[in-house]
């Protein structure tokens, strides 16, 4: 049975006295806890702050499926307290009782009164709450930042693993070609061409290369229709396989007129090899076009990833806000397409290189851009990204047409720990680290417009941060 002597030796109550004590322990009530067991949910409203009288409880946030250790408390303290305090109507994490615990839990209404009442008990916890609080900021943060970056890792992994496998596959396809191409090159150079022959066919590669290049893509119908012609044309000449080359050489904008000039310059009995040599180089310039192609496109990505890292660079530095912005939806790309979200950009072409920390600022794109994602919900939509000049400041501005944010939130998304999101999928803290990294961080300033279809995120950076 508890008793005021067992809640005098808690350090918060220890000064106040045993009528207020006996008030206390009237007015709360006395619940225990066995291992493993839940007090109190993430999402549950933050009606009672709490008294952990024996045992041990964890704290935890979820976080998409997993479970993020914030802080432990021990006995004889009080925890809660924090959401109470802040003005939050839900707590934003979940206690778990680690051994059997002895917890008393005190109304809102009793904490409010006992604070009012008692100037002891009201330093104390105000001075408890700034610690709590910045232990909880500085590990929220630093996990945010984990999250951060396993969302980059996975859209760039799901980017980089496009071309990475079509250079995989046109290696195995170049390896495929090789083994036909060598063996026929040797059987062409083993026959008797005549010297002119041999010109031709030299020229010939080079002319098939030239006129695919250039070749225009044709419509499905018109492709079908000059394959049947070419295919009928090469099995009116005895050349083998006219279904398989038919469609290369169409493809490469090689008409009847050009196999005709072929048949004239070679004849019929060299005819099928020089034209399957063709069709079999023509397969291995796309393949090594593709193959181009792919490796450009990995290497636009690690450039972007070196951009939007800073890495290599100062800190403090003139950057140019555009480029960092497209860094950022270069990695953000996957979840862009997933959604089937289409972004314009309104770039002012005039707006200069500012001071800045550029690492901290595409934080602040990653997240909001994030977010416009978010607000649209797979539906389909559209995000505008506008910058321009206001005097000595750079506005860059990230709008989308999704829901909206509620008007009586507004005022509080930038406060820590406050979300509109649901259980598991934020923390609250990401518009709070932006709005720490644009006003304190670059003595900017940002601001949120939102109605239902029009919500605006406006950025305003000093052009000259020193």
């Amino acid at each position: 049975m508890l008793d005021i002597e067992t809640l005098r030796q808690v350090p918060l109550f220890s000064k106040l006295p045993s009528e207020r004590l006996q008030w206390l322990l009237e007015q709360g009530t006395e619940v225990w806890r066995e291992p493993g067991e839940i007090h109190r949910r993430e999402g549950e409203p933050a009606d009672h702050v709490f008294i952990l009288l024996e045992g041990q409880i964890r704290i935890m946030q979820k976080v998409g499926n997993q479970e993020i250790l914030l802080t432990i408390y021990e006995p004889k303290t009080l925890f809660g307290e924090l959401p109470v305090l802040m003005g939050h109507t839900h707590f934003w994490a979940s206690s778990r009782a680690v051994t059997r615990s002895h917890i008393l839990d005190v109304p809102n209404q009793v904490f409010w009164e006992m604070l009012s009442s008692c100037t002891c008990v009201m330093t104390e916890i105000l001075r408890t709450m700034a610690e709590r609080l910045q232990a909880v900021q500085t590990i929220s943060q630093h996990r945010e930042k984990l999250v951060a970056l396993g969302t980059l890792a996975a859209g760039l992994a799901h980017e980089l693993n496009n071309p990475a496998s079509a250079c995989r596959r046109a290696v195995g396809q170049l390896r495929q070609t090789r083994q036909v191409l060598q063996p026929l090159t040797v059987k062409l150079n083993q026959k008797q061409m005549t010297c002119d022959q041999k010109a031709f066919v030299a020229k010939l590669q080079q002319d098939a290369i030239a006129r695919a290049k250039t070749a225009a893509r044709l419509d499905p119908l018109t492709q079908s229709d000059r394959e049947d012609e070419v295919m009928q044309w090469l099995e009116a000449h005895n050349v083998g396989n006219s279904w398989k080359l038919a469609p290369n050489l169409v493809t490469a904008g090689l008409d009847i007129e050009w196999l005709e000039n072929v048949k004239k310059n070679i004849g019929e009995l060299l005819l099928g090899n020089v034209l399957t040599w063709t069709e079999i180089t023509l397969q291995e310039w796309g393949l090594l076009d593709e193959l181009d192609h792919c490796t450009t496109r990995i290497s636009t990505l690690v450039d972007a990833v070196k951009d939007y890292s800073y890495m290599d660079r100062a800190p403090l530095q003139e950057i140019n806000v555009h480029e960092g912005i497209e860094s950022t939806l270069t990695i953000l790309n996957h979840k862009l397409k997933h959604s089937h979200v289409t972004v314009t950009r309104e770039y002012d072409c005039e707006v200069p290189l500012i001071t800045a920390y550029g690492r901290e600022l595409n934080q602040v794109w990653t997240n909001l851009i994030d977010n416009a994602i978010d607000a649209i919900n797979g539906q389909g939509g559209q995000i505008w990204i506008r910058t321009n000049c206001e005097s000595d400041f750079l506005l860059v501005e990230i709008a989308d047409n999704g829901a909206g944010i509620p008007p009586e939130v507004q005022s509080h998304i930038f406060e820590p720990f406050f979300t509109t999101k649901g259980v598991g999928e934020g923390t609250g803290l990401g518009l709070h680290i932006i709005y720490r990294i644009v006003v304190e961080q670059h003595l900017g300033d940002i601001r949120v417009l939102s109605q239902p279809g029009n919500t605006r995120f406006q950025v305003r950076l000093p052009i000259n941060l020193s």
